[in-house]
């Protein structure tokens, strides 16, 4: 299926922050449409009980074509492929939502062929419908399986805009003896996740898409919340999902370039221009060597200062002509808590 791949047609999207939110709950759905997250996800998989699940899709039709979402991207995590929900959460969604979904959220995903059996049948419905907009696709790496085959995954479809790291599932597949944090119980050197974040981000890169981290259901600690989220992010990560509303101004400040970066990323590029355009490759600036390697990093600085910028509405150019190609791209398992916890 990786011979499919081309690059994403789509604009790039802020993926800072993305809301987990049951489709079975109309208020909680309402609180979401205001969250200000750069997308929100209603979730017809873990945060449904069966009995709920089909009864959830007209909550979730409903939500999306009904509220004021702004310019927060509007998704929906459907049932995995071998459940008997998946096929009928994607019609019934697609036909009822129509221009009002932005990405559907494949879960479980271990082999490419699962990205592709959803790929297809989009794009039928979207030929059978008329549908003027194409629906993008993300994907959750929480299957022992899935990760053994991410590369593969990431490239599986033109749809996809983002692979996201899912410990919640993926400990269980693991066997992996962690808490209800899904850290481990007992000491461990070093990062516990490590090796799959580093995994799903590198495949994230090499497809020219996104990549997300995984929750932290423990929403009364913001501290470790940011703790956690500051780990992705130096590994390259765009965004984290939240649990739970008062973790996406965390997830926003974490992710975003701070005003000192942007403009040390502005000045370096301009030292370098001033520099290449006397034909001279490499610079010493403050004590240290800036090259061409340095410029891809300042652009990806760039990248996602305007990204951000665009998710406040502002207009005002963030970048400068770029000495190399700007990047191909910005930039789990979980749901959101219930009523009585201050739910999204």
């Amino acid at each position: 299926m990786s011979g499919r791949h081309t690059s994403r047609a789509a604009s790039p999207r802020a993926r800072r922050s993305e809301l987990a939110t049951p489709a079975s709950s109309e208020r909680m759905c309402e609180k979401a449409a205001a969250s200000g997250a750069d997308l929100v996800f209603l979730d017809l998989e873990d945060a449904c009980a069966p009995v709920a699940k089909e009864g959830a899709r007209h909550i979730a039709v409903d939500a999306l074509t009904r509220l004021d979402w702004g310019r927060t991207v509007r998704a929906v995590r459907i049932n995995g492929i071998e459940t008997p929900w998946c096929h009928g959460d994607v019609i019934e969604v697609v036909t009822g939502a129509r221009e009002a979904l932005d990405v559907l959220i494949v879960p479980k995903a271990r082999s490419a062929r699962d990205v592709w059996w959803v790929d297809v049948l989009l794009t039928q419905l979207e030929a059978t419908l008329g549908l003027r907009k194409r629906i993008a696709l993300e994907v959750l790496i929480e299957e022992s399986e899935g990760l053994a085959n991410v590369a593969e995954i990431a490239r599986a479809s033109d749809r996809l805009e983002a692979v996201i790291f899912g410990a919640g599932d993926l400990s269980a597949s693991q066997r992996a003896r962690v808490d209800g944090n899904f850290d481990p119980i007992s000491e461990y050197p070093g990062d516990f996740w490590h090796v799959a974040r580093f995994q799903v981000v590198t495949a994230a890169r090499a497809a020219g898409i996104d990549a997300i981290d995984a929750p932290y259901p423990a929403y009364d600690d913001p501290d470790g919340y940011r703790r956690s989220a500051t780990h992705a992010s130096l590994l390259g990560f765009d965004g984290k999902w939240a649990i739970h509303p008062s973790q996406i101004p965390i997830a926003h400040e974490v992710f975003s370039p701070t005003d000192a970066e942007i403009a040390d990323a502005r000045s370096s590029i301009e030292a370098y221009r001033r520099s290449e355009s006397e034909g001279v490759g490499a610079i010493g600036r403050d004590g240290r060597l800036v090259d061409a390697a340095h410029m891809r990093l300042a652009e990806n600085t760039l990248h996602k200062a305007e990204l951000a910028r665009a998710e406040r509405g502002s207009a005002a150019p963030t970048t400068i002509a770029p000495a190399t190609p700007a990047p191909t791209s910005p930039g789990a398992g979980g749901t959101g808590p219930g009523d009585d916890e201050g739910g999204a």
